[in-house]
């Protein structure tokens, strides 16, 4: 019992600590539920490479029939599969009672007959025109779509998991600078409460005080709503309730950009399509072959179910060789369908590369210049701070008014704010980069 007590705190333990991007990446690929749709999808996809190979092996068909007629030639028919036939069924029991010219009673009308046949047919594909062949690359191909479209999937919900994570500590980092601004405010407001006491201020200054405080306080709680958000948005995506985070430490860094689109996703799938339609092509060229088959089969019937069966048994085989030497150009005309199908593809993956390679170089314009704007944008936070705590001072000595404090603070407030915006659209860049390399690798 002391043990299972033990297990079950360091259960908890576990459960409670906070948790870190790396163990919610991890998660996203197993617990996020639009990923396991897509796991099921490529299931699917590998179970049609199945069903196309196994074509290659033919089919064996069990038929039972089950028939009672009275129908001549069905009656007649029956009787000799059945291989009971006799010299009556012919009528030869009614010559030379009957004129020849009379119809034959026992052949024309016969009673009712019971059949019962039990066959066993096995067809084989021996030469397809290389068809099967096609469509077991295509069942492939489609499959690898399905692979990398699972991986699409996953960079897609990393990106947002990473996004989340690191919104979530430009929060934090801007709800500090924030409390510090409310800090000063309650402590310029102190100041200038003290100052109305003793007749160096007016109300008019305390009532502009007082709603700067109110506009800061607003600004942190929409704020915190944000982190609120973030946190709904975290238990939907990894298919749990989440309720504290591990923050990331330190600016987000760039990935590694040598042969950079060598990964990238949307260029795989189109080269993956451009391979499907080479092989509709060569399933489409094979209208201009002959197909081969082969076929066996065993039957045995009777008039009651398995009656003799063994007496009764018969067989068959045989190959056939089908050509189709004239459609009136309809083969010709799917085959160059299929050609321009094919020319078409390879254009596309020509412009799917260029436009790839066009984001990219977008993508690394636009971090060149956050990141030039981050910088920028310290000094003059800095320099704003510096300049609200000197015209505090100046108040406090009567050398500036109430209304350029607040401006100098609102100022202040400004740049903390424009600094919280080009970090998140560096780092949102930078995860857009990210996805569009395929960072965690390529599937295939």
């Amino acid at each position: 019992m002391k043990y299972f007590s033990l297990a079950i705190l360091l259960s908890l333990s576990c459960y409670a600590q906070d948790l870190s991007l790396n163990q919610a990446i991890e998660q996203i690929k197993s617990k996020n539920l639009e990923v396991q749709i897509a796991d099921y999808e490529l299931k699917a996809s590998r179970l049609d490479i199945d069903r196309v190979e196994a074509s290659n092996y033919g089919k064996l068909d069990f038929t039972q029939n089950i028939m009672r007629s009275n129908d001549a030639a069905n009656v007649f028919g029956f009787k000799l599969t059945s291989r009971e036939a006799t010299f009556n069924d012919f009528g030869f029991s009614e010559f030379g009672n009957i004129p020849m010219d009379a119809p034959i009673q026992g052949l024309n009308y016969p009673g009712n007959q019971n059949f019962f046949q039990s066959k066993l047919r096995y067809e084989l594909p021996l030469y397809t025109g290389d068809k099967i062949s096609a469509y077991e690359d295509i069942a492939k191909q489609m499959k690898d779509i399905s692979s990398l479209d699972k991986q699409a999937l996953i960079n897609t919900k990393i990106f947002e998991t990473r996004k989340a994570y690191y919104n979530m500590a430009l929060l934090e980092s801007s709800l500090k600078n924030l409390s510090l601004i409310s800090k000063n405010i309650s402590h310029l407001e102190k100041m200038t409460q003290d100052m109305i006491q003793e007749g160096y201020a007016k109300k008019i200054d305390l009532l502009e005080v007082q709603s700067k405080k109110a506009n800061i306080s607003r600004i942190i709680s929409e704020l915190k709503a944000n982190k609120e958000l973030l946190y709904h948005f975290l238990s939907f995506l990894l298919n749990q309730d989440i309720k504290q985070i591990q923050l990331p430490q330190g600016e987000l860094k760039l990935p590694q950009l040598s042969n950079a689109l060598d990964n990238n996703i949307n260029i795989q799938k189109s080269l993956t399509a451009l391979k499907i339609h080479k092989n509709l092509l060569r399933a489409e060229s094979s209208r201009n072959l002959p197909t081969i088959g082969a076929m066996a089969e065993i039957q045995t019937a009777d008039n009651s179910f398995l009656g003799e069966a063994n007496k009764h048994k018969s067989y068959s085989l045989g190959l056939q060789l089908k050509w189709n030497i004239f459609s009136a150009g309809a083969d010709s005309a799917a085959i160059e369908k299929s050609r321009m199908n094919y020319l078409k593809m390879q254009t596309q993956t020509q412009l799917v590369k260029q436009a790839m390679s066009l984001q990219l170089k977008k993508i690394k314009t636009h971090i060149k210049s956050s990141e030039e704007k981050i910088i920028n944008l310290n000094l003059e936070l800095d320099l704003a701070q510096k300049i609200y705590e000197n015209y505090e001072g100046r108040y406090k000595e009567q050398l500036s008014s109430m209304s350029e404090v607040i401006v100098k603070q609102s100022n202040w407030l400004a740049k903390v704010l424009e600094l919280l915006k080009a970090k998140n659209m560096k780092n949102q860049a930078i995860f857009s980069l990210q996805k569009l390399i395929n960072l965690e690798g390529n599937p295939l």
